[in-house]
């Protein structure tokens, strides 16, 4: 029966391992589509793309708020139904967005999806956590490689949906995605051309839908997953809280938001921008400009597919300081080697492999130290998504404004900087022990001396009673000598002297008497006499 339920368990971890890594996947997917289909939603709702840049913002905005909502009510409720309803939201979201033919309605449906996945981002981080615990760093790796491989089969996905009508309507596609790039109203080139317009809907609408019915499939599983192992979440809620926060917790949950803050925001820079600075200051041309960038994303999928097995030997403190020492030298010969190719294309493969297993390695390592719940992981997510916000935005803005400085590879060796010397300190503020530690410490060695200084005296004692009978024993072989001696001489005594009778060899002088007393003259019967020698005799 107990193997039955050890095995019944370890079924159930390993389905949410799976369905986590489905549900990721589908993340990754709902993320990336976005950008292919862009020009078409933009036509969708009769606006240029210059004039739906909000919808990004929107969906940003619901990320943060998911990310903080979702790790508020993770601590109240099932992490499994709240996965799930999470997911449906996102499906309802995708579902929507075809149809939508208002920018306000559509910056909604990109807000609750946002929402939608920030929830799933922290709860999916701290489930893992919850259900593998210290055996948690291959699963957390597996868990943002399903990430990364959506990320890369979304724009395939929608270039096959795309596919016909560019093959079909290729001059006038052309032409149509020219104008909507050079910001022509997209509204005059639908009315003149409806029927290209009503089958661009129909295609870039299968897209959605297609991954809008995964999601929904992943998330009736996750409900079965809930019915099935309802207790799963109490069990690993009450396990947690078994655990002992570190002395410097608050310290250390923001020192790893900033961590995540510059990682996140270099990886998304560097992936954004690689392809202009390829094309302006390499001048390479466009397709050396794509397989460049095609180098880091592809590196960075490699390193994380690969890490789900490295996780199983290495620890995850030791794949950071691997990874942050690898960033450091890729960027450094980036940001002063890059006008070599050879420098800029092994850097930017090194660069993208070093980013890869530092955010699911930075959450593993920080729950060795202390206790990662919904909140904690939420901060994670929201520096992440803030620096993915920001750094991009700066250096766009910076890079606008110094046309000749590459602002993209200084701002990649900074950020390297920054996360080797905040890994440090965190493990400095990790590993510093509690006052109650210290406290139990010293007690127990005050307990080790005690023990050992009884031992001492308990030792020092029984070698006090060892000698004592030993003198004892070499006593009483002494005393039991003398007596035997005393008693041959007496017996020798009275055989040198055979002529006399035993009342006169009693009668003889003892030589203790030798003082010159006069000896007992016997007048007394001989029973008397021979009753003085028998006494003798029997001392």
């Amino acid at each position: 029966g107990g193997g039955r339920c050890g095995g019944a368990g370890a079924a159930l971890r390993w389905c949410i391992t799976g369905a986590l890594c489905a549900a990721f996947l589908g993340l990754g997917m709902s993320i990336a589509v976005l950008g292919p289909t862009f020009p078409n939603l933009a036509a969708n709702v009769g606006k240029n793309v210059s004039d739906i840049y909000y919808i990004f913002v929107g969906r940003s905005l619901g990320y943060l708020g998911g990310s903080v909502i979702g790790g508020v009510l993770f601590d109240c409720m099932n992490a499994s139904l709240l996965l799930a309803l999470s997911m449906v939201a996102t499906t309802v979201g995708l579902y929507g967005i075809p149809w939508c033919k208002d920018s306000l309605l559509l910056t909604v449906l990109m807000s609750v999806i946002g929402g939608s996945m920030g929830i799933l981002d922290t709860g999916g981080n701290v489930l893992v956590l919850n259900t593998w615990g210290a055996e948690a760093g291959p699963h957390m790796q597996a868990l943002h490689f399903s990430f990364a491989a959506g990320a890369f089969l979304a724009p395939i996905l929608a270039k096959m949906a795309l596919g016909g009508s560019e093959s079909e309507e290729r001059p006038v596609a052309e032409k149509t995605n020219h104008s909507v790039l050079k910001s022509v109203p997209t509204a005059s080139a639908a009315s003149a051309t409806p029927a290209l317009q009503d089958h661009l809907e129909e295609d870039f609408l299968w897209s959605y839908v297609v991954i809008g019915t995964y999601l929904l499939l992943v998330s009736l599983f996750l409900f079965v997953l809930y019915s099935k192992g309802s207790s799963a979440r109490d069990k690993s809620k009450t396990s947690l809280q078994k655990g002992k926060l570190a002395k410097y917790h608050c310290a250390l949950i923001g020192l790893l938001f900033i961590f995540f803050f510059f990682y996140v925001g270099a990886e998304v820079t560097y992936g954004s921008y690689v392809f202009t600075y390829a094309m302006v200051f390499a001048e390479m041309k466009e397709s050396e400009a794509a397989a460049l960038n095609s180098v880091f994303w592809g590196a960075f999928a490699a390193c994380r597919g690969v890490a789900i097995f490295g996780a199983a030997f290495l620890y995850p403190g030791t794949m950071i300081t691997l990874s942050l020492a690898a960033s450091a030298v890729s960027s450094s010969a980036l940001a002063f080697f890059a006008h070599f190719r050879a420098s800029l294309w092994v850097g930017s493969a090194v660069y993208g492999a070093s980013m890869a297993t530092v955010f699911p390695s930075g959450i593993s390592w920080i729950e060795q130290y202390t206790l990662v719940e919904g909140k904690s992981a939420s901060l994670f997510v929201i520096g992440a998504a803030l620096g993915e916000m920001c750094i991009p935005g700066v250096v766009g803005y910076l890079q606008g404004r110094f046309h000749h400085i590459p602002v993209v590879m200084y701002t990649a060796f900074v950020s390297s900087v920054m996360t080797a010397v905040l890994f440090p300190v965190m493990y400095k503020l990790a590993t510093s022990p509690h006052e109650n530690d210290l406290k139990e410490v010293s007690d127990s060695e005050t307990q080790k001396a005690l023990l050992s200084n009884s031992r001492l005296t308990e030792d020092e004692e029984d070698e006090d009673d060892e000698e004592d009978v030993r003198e004892w024993n070499e006593a009483d072989f002494e005393v039991i000598e003398k007596d035997d001696k005393l008693k041959n001489s007496l017996i020798d005594t009275s055989h040198k002297i055979p002529g006399d009778s035993p009342a006169q060899v009693a009668l003889q002088p003892h030589p203790d008497n030798i003082s010159g007393d006069s000896p007992v003259v016997a007048g007394g019967s001989p029973g008397k006499q021979n009753r003085n020698v028998d006494w003798e005799k029997s001392d």
